[in-house]
């Protein structure tokens, strides 16, 4: 009886399955979710999700890898912690979600024009560059992510909170020229670089 169970369990537990567990952050505790589905009806954005977190959940336990990866769902999250705080079992299904949408991004199969998605990496790039955020690039890089004419048009739909932030001191033109940042970045890029060096080692990434 006991071999059965051994057997039965090396069958659930798929490559993919693995996978996810040895290099997604948190990732181990995906086998542990029991399809309730209080994870989708605590989220605000539930309705608009392709595949709700326990749904993902159930296609990486069945081995659907380029699904999973493919999906804009994980990149749909907002941190919100809804289903975090009521999952029965407490899993850290916010925590799966980033690790997901990470995952897929290092691989290159994340969405390319899902919106958080480029958010995230027009952020990222921003902060790490200088080690603070540069308001205004960020939204330059935002405005015009779809094009010269289309940044155009949103940058004038727009203009009435532009001139607001500038009145309140809260856009600066000059931050073009001379931006702002910490002190040592050099120490911000080595840090980082570290920190990915010990991430690819640990998860099996090749860079």
């Amino acid at each position: 009886m006991g071999d059965l169970n051994v057997e039965a369990v090396e069958r659930y537990r798929n490559n993919f399955l693995k996978e996810v567990e040895e290099r997604v952050e948190e990732g181990h505790w995906v086998k542990m979710c029991m399809q309730c589905g209080v994870c989708s009806g605590s989220c605000p954005f539930g309705p608009h999700w392709a595949h709700p977190p326990q749904e993902l959940f159930m296609m990486i336990r069945a081995g659907r890898r380029e699904e999973v990866l493919t999906s804009d769902s994980m990149w749909m999250c907002t941190s919100c912690y809804n289903c975090v705080v009521r999952c029965p079992r407490q899993l850290p299904i916010t925590q799966i979600m980033h690790g997901l949408a990470t995952y897929a991004h290092r691989l290159g199969l994340a969405p390319k024009n899902q919106p958080t998605r480029k958010f995230s990496v027009l952020f990222w790039n921003n902060c790490t560059r200088t080690g603070r955020v540069n308001e205004l690039k960020l939204t330059l890089g935002l405005y015009f992510s779809d094009g010269f004419i289309a940044g155009i048009k949103k940058a004038w739909a727009l203009r009435h909170i532009g001139l607001g932030l500038l009145l309140a001191k809260r856009l600066n033109p000059f931050e073009l020229i001379k931006g702002h940042g910490c002190k040592d970045k050099k120490g911000i890029h080595a840090m980082l670089k570290k920190a990915y060096e010990i991430e690819n080692r640990r998860k099996g990434f090749s860079s």
